[in-house]
Parts: structure tokens; sequence; C-alpha cells
């Protein structure tokens, strides 16, 4: 059995983390933790999960995630940061789909989990990141004669905007017509903001709800337009992604991974 830690388990994904490890017939939920003042810490995490008792209590400590083989952390960047100082020094693998980075937080993180094994990823989807690749290739071909614009919805509780799988999104088109993504992109227009320049990828946000999550990549060309999308219906595709990556980081040499690399798609 594969074990498992889930970090923010209070959280929509980390309760659906949990409840899935604790299904799973080859994972086994060792450890959870949640942030202090959280008021399911010393709860069984079964009561989190609207399950019967599990045995595993939350805890506010982070250390408790050393009694795993692989954490799983959807939380927020100093939660993230933290989780895997302590992740590195007890040899734990990590799958990492915190977004909201600061550059130097994201520095930060990759000198952290540089011991370790880590798959880390905007998007869990196994839909999701088939359409990177997509979006990639489908720029290259039909190069900067077609417009690009990026589009993303997310349910009104979403802290950071605009989303890390638009920005991924963005980052494959800008690959595929051979931009920089930070020369390039703009984020949302107002104004009187002229004639729109040939290469520029414009990346939207919207927040709305209880949207999942709901990514469009639009090519805009001379007399018709192409439009690429991905709608999540449930965080359940995410989560079973990340049990995925879960066993593939429990295998895998150090180093830091994408969820290409778990498809085999990279």
């Amino acid at each position: 059995m594969l074990k498992i830690g889930v970090c923010g388990v209070g959280g929509r994904m980390g309760q659906l983390v949990a409840a899935l490890v604790r299904d799973s017939e080859d994972l086994l939920l060792v450890a959870c933790t949640e942030a202090p003042g959280h008021p399911l810490v010393g709860q069984d995490v079964g009561a989190a999960c609207g399950r019967p008792p599990v045995g595993v209590p939350i805890s506010a400590d982070a250390q408790a995630l050393a009694a795993a083989a692989v954490a799983i952390d959807f939380t927020r960047p100093a939660a993230t940061l933290q989780a895997a100082r302590v992740c590195a020094a007890a040899g734990v693998a990590m799958v990492v789909g915190t977004t909201g980075f600061t550059a130097a937080e994201l520095a930060e993180f990759r000198r952290a989990v540089a011991p370790i094994a880590c798959v880390f990823s905007p998007n869990y989807s196994t839909a999701m990141n088939l359409l990177f690749k997509l979006v990639r290739e489908a720029a290259a071909v039909l190069g900067e004669q077609y417009d690009v614009e990026v589009i993303e919805a997310h349910h009104r509780h979403k802290v950071d905007a605009p989303s890390g799988t638009a920005l991924r999104l963005a980052e494959a088109a800008a690959a595929g017509l051979q931009l920089d993504l930070a020369r390039s992109a703009v984020y949302g227009r107002q104004g009187v903001t002229g004639e729109r320049p040939r290469q520029q990828i414009g990346i939207h946000a919207i927040r709305a709800g209880d949207l999942v999550g709901d990514h469009t990549v639009l090519y805009g060309g001379p007399g018709e337009c192409l439009e690429l999308r991905h709608r999540a219906t449930s965080r359940e595709a995410f989560a079973r992604g990340a049990l995925r990556a879960a066993r593939f980081a429990a295998q895998a040499r150090p180093g830091l991974y994408s969820m290409a690399d778990v498809l085999g798609t990279a």
C-alpha cells in the first residue's frame, strides 16, 4: 500500500483527494494537515470526508507528512513551501497543484523540492493536459496570422487570477508561436487600446458562482475562428489525476515533473 499524506484536507480538493485515497485499494491515508486554528484540526479525517473514522487525526503541523511516501498538496503558496521543506527533509515525494506563486516563491519552491520527486502542475485533468499539447501544435500550424485569446472561468471563491491553467495554456500557445509570453501577454483590455498587435496573447478571467473550471483558447484568423475548449464538470477529474501522479512520483527519481511526464505525452 502506498502511504499518502494530504495537505489542506479541509478544502474542496483536499476533501475529495482524501476520500478517493480512502476508497482506493492500493493507497493508504496516513497523514492529513490543515492550517493552525482550522476547526477540523484534531478531528479524525473521516469527518472531513463525510466518512466513518479512519484513525488519522488532522494535524496543524506539516511534520505529520513525514509518515507518508507521497504528499498531495492543493493549498496556497506559503503552506506549500512549508510542506515542501518538511517533505524534502523526510524524503517524501510530492504532488503539487498549488497556483498563485510569485516569481520568488516559485524559485524557493523549486529549490526546496530539488532532493525529491515532485510532480508540479496547475491542472491534473488528463484531458486538460492533452489540451496543453494541442494548443501548442495548433498555434505552430496556424501561425501569427491567427490571434490567440485565452478565456477562463472559475467559481467565486478562487483567490488567484488568471488561473494557473490559463497561464499554462498561454505558455503553450506562445511556445507554438515562438513568442516570449512575458512580452506578449495582455491581461484584459479597457479603454482605447488601439489596433490589436499581431504578437499578442490575450488572457481573461471570469469569476462567478460555483463554476468548477472552464478554459477556452480562441484562434481568430482571416474569415474563420477555431476554439479549443475544456470544461470541468466536477473536481473528480483533477483528484483522480493527482492520484495517478502520486503513483508515478512514488517510483520516480528526484526531479521536478509535469503531468506530461506522468501521462507520457512530454
